[in-house]
């Protein structure tokens, strides 16, 4: 038998034993096959060895599974075999993914339990990719998959039951009219899903109440149900006692590189003369996918000087979508905990966590640290106990202060740039809305002298 492709033997109302033998049913057939093949009989012996070399592959038997399972055996051996060769996303989207062929089997152990995992990190991280990698790498393994994108904005919105009827569609149709509102969407959710193999993926999600419109109980779910969030908040995957919680990291120097280069160059590395400046603006990005992909796109076909402008550019004013985004988790803190987070972005960060704890209750602001972890905006260093930050979010942070008074230093709540600090007290112009200076004298290349003087 010549081998043009792979083979999946169904051996339906037939003894797989009959095939191999060429016995039973298939006797009769072939004694007929051979009256009619006399003249060319090695046709006939052709298609004996061919039998018999399927039927010693392995396959399918009707006589061990109900019509329905057996159908759906072969549907998703099918699809697992086709699904292979689907280009999954944009190539450059795939670069780093840190989301590995263990942890994806891991997803796919089989288990009747239903399943919580949270995928959570900063934004910009890279959250939404991998989900959507999962969701299409797995999603043939059950009856009901569904993608739902950006929750918050829904929610915010007002819009949350347009993603319960995108759920639900598949199943009411017509009668997804009935979807009323969110509450009669919950109602379906829990009574329609509650006997089928869900995947559901609910992305970017930022409070309890938005999860428990679409899954608050597991019982909600058939067996073997997985319900994946994704989340800037790790209190969300704390909270809600989640199986699986994966934190997503940023790239490392030779994955960033990459990746910039396929937004810049349409390539995997920098044209020649380009790899310092790429590697200055990959720098900038601090391995955020996110940065890197607008950043490539933003000097793609430019030349060197353009290159050079845009980056002088970003050392002044940060790039504008970037900004937007990362600011989405500063703008959904409560006011304390604005305080907290400007306060180390400006004066704190790479100090001593416990020393950082102590200045700040001295302050009257108590608490924040942990909530700010949570949050993505910060991160303690395991080994040393320092509090750090992505660069990006402490520029964010500089940011949100210069918007206070742009044209004058003197009103900004904090200062810490040497040249804003010159700035004010050249010109006398502080003023009683600054709360706080930190004054790195090792950064002044001028103005020292004006600066002690000003200082006694």
């Amino acid at each position: 038998m010549k081998s043009k492709g792979t083979v999946l033997p169904v051996f339906y109302n037939v003894d797989p034993s009959d095939v191999r033998k060429q016995s039973g049913s298939f006797a009769g057939a072939f004694a007929e096959h051979e009256k009619r093949f006399r003249e060319d009989i090695e046709k006939v012996k052709c298609w004996r060895v061919a039998l018999t070399e399927v039927a010693n592959l392995s396959g399918l038997d009707s006589k061990n599974e109900c019509e329905r399972k057996l159908i759906e055996k072969i549907v998703e051996w099918v699809w697992g075999k086709v699904h292979r060769t689907f280009k999954l996303l944009d190539s450059a989207e795939l670069v780093g993914i840190k989301f590995t062929r263990e942890q994806m089997d891991l997803l796919l152990d089989p288990t009747d339990d239903v399943r919580f995992v949270g995928i959570w990190g900063m934004g910009g991280i890279g959250k939404t990719t991998i989900a959507r990698l999962v969701h299409e790498s797995i999603s043939f393994h059950f009856e009901v998959s569904c993608f739902l994108a950006n929750v918050r904005e829904a929610s915010e919105g007002n819009l949350l039951v347009d993603l319960q009827k995108q759920l639900l569609f598949p199943i009411l149709k017509e009668q997804i009219t009935q979807v009323l509102n969110e509450d009669w969407g919950t109602h379906f959710i829990k009574n329609c899903l509650c006997n089928k193999k869900v995947l559901l993926i609910l992305d970017d999600v930022n409070a309890s109440s938005q999860l428990k419109k679409f899954a608050k109980e597991k019982d909600w779910f058939g067996k073997g149900s997985i319900i994946i969030i994704t989340t800037r908040d790790e209190r969300l995957v704390k909270k809600h006692d989640m199986e699986i919680s994966y934190k997503v990291e940023g790239l490392g120097g030779d994955e960033a590189l990459e990746l910039f280069s396929l937004n810049a160059f349409k390539k995997f590395e920098p044209d020649e003369g380009f790899w310092e400046l790429s590697k200055c603006f990959v720098n900038y990005a601090g391995g955020l996918p996110l940065a890197l992909k607008i950043l490539g796109c933003s000097v793609y076909k430019r030349d060197r000087d353009e290159w050079k402008n845009e980056l002088d550019k970003l050392r002044k004013i940060p790039e504008t979508k970037i900004f937007d985004l990362l600011k989405i988790s500063f703008d959904r803190l409560d006011e304390m905990n604005k305080n907290i987070f400007l306060d180390i972005a400006f004066f704190h960060k790479g100090e001593n966590k416990n020393k950082v704890i102590e200045i700040l209750n001295s302050c009257d602001r108590c608490g924040g640290i942990n909530a700010l972890v949570e949050k993505s905006l910060l991160t303690i260093d395991i080994s040393t106990n320092l509090v750090w930050m992505h660069d990006l979010i402490q520029e964010m942070a500089f940011q949100i202060v210069r918007q206070e008074s742009p044209e004058e230093p003197g009103r900004f709540s904090r200062l810490c740039h040497p040249n804003d600090i010159i700035d004010v007290l050249i010109n006398n112009t502080a003023t009683n809305k600054i709360q706080g200076i930190a004054l790195n004298m090792v950064e002044l290349e001028k103005g020292i002298g004006i600066v002690k003087h000003s200082l006694r």
